[in-house]
């Protein structure tokens, strides 16, 4: 199926925070209880509606283990999105958000949107971070944040498609050169809409 856009997404955070089942409730809409951890990094991908148009998002889920990250940092390199995740009923996956964004921001283009995920919100009897305090790490950050559930499903559309429809609304305002493979957007080779886009030169769109 054609799309206007392909936008480029990599979800990050320690191991165990529920990635690779964020991943696999957008992408096929079920839950997995036992998971294998991620080796490397794992792929997924789903066509979703912004503004009247088809918008394909190509997902990376990255491995949380240190003996992987050398692995996770090539693929910073061309996302035009982040989903940073921790786990609400572990602080220290929390406290370890700092240095994810760090290294985040130290190998992805500096317009990347990201966002922070506070995943497990059903285990609220287990609760170890704050909904207040997510949300003030993000404000001090400049992320978008939601809390979202992997096996309810809660949240987990919105956070995907939010995330979108905050890289859309850059491209609309001419944040990113779009002919450039580093921003992590492609115009699809169909997209009437290419010649309008911001940044967008005749002949230039991608196909993949």
């Amino acid at each position: 199926m054609s799309y206007a856009y392909l936008f480029k997404y990599i979800i990050i955070g320690d191991t165990g925070v529920g990635k690779s089942c964020l991943l696999l409730q957008f992408t096929d809409k079920r839950f997995q209880a036992i998971h294998e951890l991620t080796i490397g990094v794992e792929f997924g991908a789903r066509l979703v509606g912004i503004d009247d148009r088809q918008v394909k998002l190509q997902i990376w889920d990255t491995a949380g283990q240190e003996s992987f990250r050398s692995i996770t940092r090539s693929y910073y390199r061309g996302a035009a999105g982040a989903l940073l995740v921790y786990d609400v009923t572990r602080r220290e996956t929390f406290n370890h958000l700092t240095r994810w964004l760090e290294e985040a921001r130290h190998n992805a283009n500096t317009e990347m949107v990201v966002m922070l995920i506070g995943n497990k919100s059903d285990l609220e009897h287990r609760r170890a971070v704050s909904t207040k305090e997510g949300a003030d790490f993000a404000a001090r950050n400049g992320l978008i944040f939601m809390e979202t559930s992997a096996k309810t499903a809660r949240n987990v559309e919105g956070a995907f498609i939010q995330t979108a429809h905050k890289i859309y609304e850059n491209i609309q305002k001419g944040v990113y050169d779009v002919t450039n493979d580093s921003h992590g957007i492609k115009v699809g080779a169909h997209s009437s809409s290419a010649a309008s886009v911001p940044g967008a030169a005749s002949g230039t769109a991608g196909c993949c």
